[in-house]
């Protein structure tokens, strides 16, 4: 038998006793989700939904930042600032064939539209479908309707105006029973904070921003050129954008977030890294696909989003290297018999309570 002749049975019970309580992993336990907490709660506070903590860390390695132009850098408030049509048609007959057309819509150019003023009733649309990334076909008075961009018309086999093309603003063509009918011209304007959303994303370290659009290139490339956008391309249809999106992420190291808020966005918000959508402008299925949800509509958010990412991933691994680095340090103390109970206590619970504290601090920092 192996014998020892100073053991004292009390003094191993106790330095047992001491251990025991610092090995208890509740202080890890605690301040890791904590964090994650403090980060969602943060970005709340900010307008800013997070729909799951995974989000957050996933954030923080984005490095390409992939927006749509409408609703999204541009107020998505559209007012009409042209209207031409044939000679078959007055142009307040044909404004209440489009306007029939357009009720059925959600989209920011339907609601221009639906401000012009018309006198007198009886123009009722049927049947109406949308085609996605073209516009709107539907029956108004017993005429076939079609109303949207120049792929809709062409699909159609319809002879479009070459003046069209010319023409930079975004632009609504009507066909009725077959024939051009007319156009209606549509400009929006930037947010008052696309500007400052762009450099901020840049001041977050994101390196690309690129924007992909529905809308017309000229107007797309327009945009791009006043924000300072490293590349853009517009005409584009959904199945487009998803494989413009889907390229990028074949590039080695690449991190893609798009940014959209509209119903042709969902596809590729859902492919993306990261989806994020407008939540005011946004449609529900672009809101229900997203991993984050901007409340406020302001582009200037997603440097926000970013920055407490980062601020929360940060704060985690603060709290996990206090929680390791004070128990290690306590523990071979223990070992020595120079640390009692209240050292054991303090690098239990008080190292979790520090580590509650120093996720609190999410919620007071300033993200501007």
């Amino acid at each position: 038998y192996f014998f020892v002749d100073d053991y004292v049975f009390r003094d191993w019970l106790y330095r047992a006793l001491i251990f025991l309580v610092i090995s208890c992993p509740c202080a890890l336990v605690i301040s890791i989700p904590l964090g994650y907490f403090g980060g969602l709660g943060a970005a709340s506070r900010n307008g800013i939904l997070f729909k799951g903590a995974s989000f957050l860390d996933s954030m923080t390695k984005i490095n390409t930042v992939v927006m749509d132009k409408t609703g999204t850098v541009t107020k998505g408030v559209f007012k009409i600032q042209d209207l031409v049509t044939d000679q078959i048609f007055t142009e307040v007959e044909f404004m209440k064939y489009l306007i029939a057309i357009e009720e059925q819509s959600t989209h920011p150019i339907a609601k221009a539209i639906l401000e012009y003023k018309t006198e007198g009733e009886g123009f009722k649309a049927t049947d109406v479908s949308e085609i996605a990334g073209k516009g709107l076909m539907g029956i108004v008075n017993g005429k076939t309707i079609l109303v949207g961009n120049k792929a809709l018309l062409i699909s159609n086999q319809i002879n479009v105006s070459t003046e069209i093309n010319n023409i930079v603003e975004s632009i609504v063509l009507v066909a009725i029973d077959g024939k051009f009918a007319g156009y209606v011209t549509v400009a929006d304007e930037l947010k008052d904070d696309a500007h400052q959303a762009i450099k901020e994303i840049r001041a977050a370290g994101i390196t690309k921003i690129i924007m992909l659009s529905g809308d017309k290139d000229s107007i797309t490339q327009k945009v791009a050129k006043q924000l300072g956008i490293d590349w853009a391309k517009g005409g584009l249809l959904p199945e487009d954008k998803l494989e413009e999106v889907e390229k990028l992420k074949k590039l080695p190291g690449t991190k893609v977030a798009f940014i959209g808020d509209g119903i042709n966005d969902a596809p590729v918000l859902a492919v993306s890294d990261i989806g994020i959508a407008m939540g005011g402008l946004g449609s529900d299925v672009a809101i229900e696909t997203a991993d984050v949800i901007i409340q406020t509509d302001q582009p200037s958010k997603i440097a926000k989003a970013i920055k407490i990412g980062k601020s929360t991933r940060s704060i985690v691994w603060q709290n996990i290297a206090l929680a390791f680095g004070v128990k290690v340090i306590v523990l071979a103390l223990g070992a020595g018999g120079l640390a009692t109970m209240w050292e054991a206590v303090f690098a239990d619970v008080g190292v979790a309570l520090l580590a509650i504290l120093n996720a609190v601090r999410l919620q007071r920092m300033n993200w501007d």
